[in-house]
């Protein structure tokens, strides 16, 4: 394991960070013993940085029951986020602080967040509040070791941002196809020169770059190094930059933890070749073709009062144009719960606008559920889709 220095603490944290928004589990229910295991390979391959938050189910309660069962804590970060959407006053800090200590079973955070912010005035929102008091005393008392904030607006409200306080990180959405998106490279670059650490999530965009790759691109990446996987290609992408402190992975396989952590052996700033940037520029441009829809399915649009599964649509639509139209066609319906007696298409969408507020990457939600019913609720399927749907009932 490789590691980089956080230089405003010194703390040295391991270059491979575990994001664990997504843990093994069925149905909405994490599996302890999974992710236990999972864990316990990260922690002993050298990961020393665990990523949560108070708004991901169940997560805070496994790594509080996990940690404390193996006697973890004291051998890792701890990082999770203030919810700070859900703050109307003061007293709400407090509030969410303390059920994060008792799901987390810890009297001190090492890495707390401001969490998704979008805008600028989420922060002025916050100041008017009291949270630079409330950080101050926390900090003081040592419940909160740094203090920094997560960030999915556009370039100009993060410049903003990093000069609205004394942070001691920031974490930004970065990697081979986001160097222009919310804050990017220049963010990146900017964020460094102040000496701040900055944490990368997602590396593989939500897993697209990972298994989501249209197959041109997957073709050029396989000539240019047969041994390589979609995704390590994008983590050494993250890896060989020098400003990124970290990145997080949400590994929810053993197989996928045991390839990063060889991976993270060997990360190291300039690690890749002239020729792997040549072939990588190459793939981008042939994913540009064909990505349409720029969701990493983080679920911040959820739940839909329509019920509709607005990201695993998405994910269908992207799916359609990079593998092909019937591939994509089957996992729409899988995903609608076609064949379920109360499925719920993209033209069920009402056109409220819940989801569009909600979501981090400021996509047009309802613009493109139409676009998504147009190409995947072909006219020749709806009769049969609404026989198969009665026939359930």
């Amino acid at each position: 394991m490789q590691y980089r220095l956080d230089t405003k603490s010194g703390n040295r944290l391991s270059v491979l960070g575990f994001g664990c928004m997504r843990l093994p589990g069925t149905l909405g229910k994490i599996d302890l013993g999974k992710t236990e295991e999972l864990f316990i390979k990260a922690i002993e391959g050298g990961v020393n940085y665990f990523d949560t938050a108070y708004l991901y189910p169940g997560s805070e309660e496994a790594i509080g029951r996990i940690f404390e069962k193996r006697n973890f804590r004291d051998k890792v970060f701890i990082a999770t986020k203030l919810p700070q959407s859900m703050c109307q006053k003061r007293e709400d800090f407090d509030k969410y602080f303390d059920i994060q200590k008792k799901r987390l079973l810890t009297d001190h955070i090492d890495y707390y967040f401001m969490h998704n912010i979008s805008d600028f005035k989420q922060w002025e929102k916050l100041i008017s509040l009291g949270i630079k008091d409330w950080l101050a005393s926390k900090k003081a008392s040592g419940e909160i070791r740094r203090i920094g904030f997560s960030f999915h607006g556009s370039s100009a409200d993060f410049g903003a941002m990093l000069d609205a306080y004394d942070w001691d990180f920031c974490q930004i959405q970065y990697n081979y196809m986001n160097t222009s998106y919310q804050a990017g490279t220049d963010g990146l670059k900017q964020a460094a020169a102040l000496g701040l650490p900055v944490f990368i999530m997602e590396p593989l965009l939500g897993g697209k770059l990972a298994s989501g790759l249209p197959k041109k691109a997957v073709a050029i990446l396989k000539q240019a190094d047969p041994r390589r996987s979609n995704a390590e290609w994008a983590l050494r992408w993250v890896w060989e930059q020098a400003e990124p402190t970290l990145l997080l992975s949400g590994m929810n396989a053993v197989e996928q933890l045991e390839e990063n952590l060889k991976l993270a052996d060997e990360a190291r700033p300039g690690m890749m070749t002239q020729a792997d940037r040549a072939a990588l520029a190459e793939a981008i441009e042939a994913f540009r073709g064909s990505y349409k829809v720029p969701c990493t399915g983080c679920n911040y649009c959820m739940p839909c009062p329509q019920k509709i599964n607005i990201p695993s649509l998405f994910t269908a639509y992207n799916a359609s144009f990079a593998i092909g139209k019937m591939y994509g066609i089957n996992a729409y319906l899988s995903s609608a719960g076609a064949f379920s007696s109360e499925p719920h298409y993209a033209s069920s969408c009402v056109k409220c606008g819940a989801c569009e507020k909600r979501c981090p990457q400021h996509i047009a939600i309802r613009d493109s559920l139409v676009a998504v019913t147009r190409r995947l609720e072909p006219f020749y399927l709806k009769p049969l889709l609404k026989q198969a749907s009665r026939a359930m009932r």
